[in-house]
């Protein structure tokens, strides 16, 4: 988990921020960037880029400090910023003036990120997808569609990939970009969801211009970059909170307390064996964290979110067996009349029922979690694959 010395100084910057920076009376973009400036954004990262250059597995220490305090969780308000961009951009940008003008905005969540990999002809089988950027001069060209773009309609930046070389197996002839959301020639649509709200979109790019120096790792390399942005994201996705009893368990912990009336012997069972099964994910994830270096995320960070997912779920169901016919009750907006959206950002359980059905399909399937699992930590032999190493325009497609 690093040394000694390097939590201690993880330790002291934390504390020196709280001190001069008090979470409940500054601005969240404020004490964000304080955090940023002392190296506590992204603990792993370089000096300079809103890291100390130390173990991540320190992170949680000083999350500890940080939002023991009161200070806000950052994935929260800006989930594919730093789950997904921060890492990716930190390790493939072209440039440190790149990082600089992109990283600390992020950090305060000045600036929302979302990211632009699924289409509709190409959700599951990512490498299928059809997309093209064209270079022209210093610039490329982006035509095409994406789909299910959480927060694209609040993004300023977005992750894009892009086909480079349609001549090439579909694997080869990609390559990653940052895509100015606000940049002539991008369209967004919001897409309403189950639970009543819009939360993600389809994007459209008609003739739509990227600077060169916002390409991120070599031309053709788009799919390298591509498996930094999802193992960071399935980290993030299957991280445990580090509190014992902390994350969603403690909705249905929350809802049981609140609800006396509603107990029976056959629920508490329920609750106990959920209990259990959160606190085991919480303590894979922190001997995950613990035993984290400098570098980013295995294929093994795609346990936490295959059981982070389907627990959520099961949390969830609990609540709305616990509720019974009140768990129909839902208005849609997920806020009570007169509740503060800003405390409550989540919504109520219905909401987060709802929402939770999302889990097992977002940031890659189930199936495809397993799929991962088994072929590169057990070693398991692979899907037979069809159209392995044919050019991606001779692929048959519908």
């Amino acid at each position: 988990m690093g040394t000694a010395a390097d939590a201690d100084r993880v330790v002291d910057a934390a504390n020196r921020v709280v001190a001069d920076h008090d979470p409940h009376s500054v601005p969240i973009p404020e004490f964000l960037g304080a955090c940023f400036d002392a190296g506590l954004s992204w603990v792993h990262f370089p000096e300079g880029f809103g890291g100390l250059g130390v173990s991540r597995g320190l992170q949680a220490v000083a999350d500890r400090i940080l939002q023991g305090a009161g200070g806000p969780v950052p994935l929260a308000l800006n989930p594919m910023g730093y789950g997904m961009a921060a890492p990716t951009v930190r390790e493939h940008a072209q440039s440190d003036e790149v990082r600089r003008q992109l990283l600390r905005p992020l950090a305060t969540t000045e600036d929302i990120w979302c990211q632009l990999f699924s289409e509709p002809g190409a959700g599951s089988d990512l490498a299928g997808l059809s997309t093209s950027a064209v270079r022209d001069g210093e610039s490329w060209v982006v035509n095409g569609q994406k789909v299910w773009t959480s927060l694209a309609h609040r993004a300023k930046w977005g992750l894009l990939l892009a086909r480079t070389d349609p001549d090439l197996p579909k694997h080869k002839g990609l390559t990653y970009f940052v895509l100015d959301m606000h940049a002539p020639g991008v369209q967004t649509r919001p897409l309403r969801q189950l639970t009543g709200h819009a939360e993600f979109n389809e994007v459209y790019m008609t003739d739509a211009r990227i600077p060169d120096t916002f390409r991120l790792g070599g031309v053709g390399d788009g799919w390298r970059v591509a498996m930094t942005t999802l193992m960071n994201e399935r980290s993030a996705l299957g991280a445990s909170g580090s509190r014992r009893g902390a994350g969603t368990i403690a909705d249905a912990v929350t809802l049981w307390s609140s609800r006396p009336d509603l107990h029976t012997p056959v629920l508490r069972d329920r609750l106990t064996t959920l209990w259990l099964r959160a606190e085991a994910q919480r303590l894979t994830s922190e001997r995950s964290r613990a035993s984290a270096t400098v570098g980013g995320p295995g294929p093994e960070g795609s346990i936490g979110k295959l059981v982070g997912a389907e627990l959520n779920q099961h949390v969830y169901e609990f609540c709305m067996d616990l509720l019974g016919p009140e768990g129909v009750l839902y208005d849609g907006y997920g806020t009570r009349k007169g509740g503060d959206a800003a405390k409550d950002w989540r919504g109520s359980i219905q909401q987060r029922f709802l929402r939770s059905r999302a889990n097992t399909i977002e940031g890659g399937t189930s199936e495809v979690m397993r799929n991962i699992l088994g072929e590169r930590v057990l070693g398991l032999p692979g899907d037979l694959r069809a159209d392995a190493g044919m050019p991606w325009k001779e692929i048959p497609r519908g």
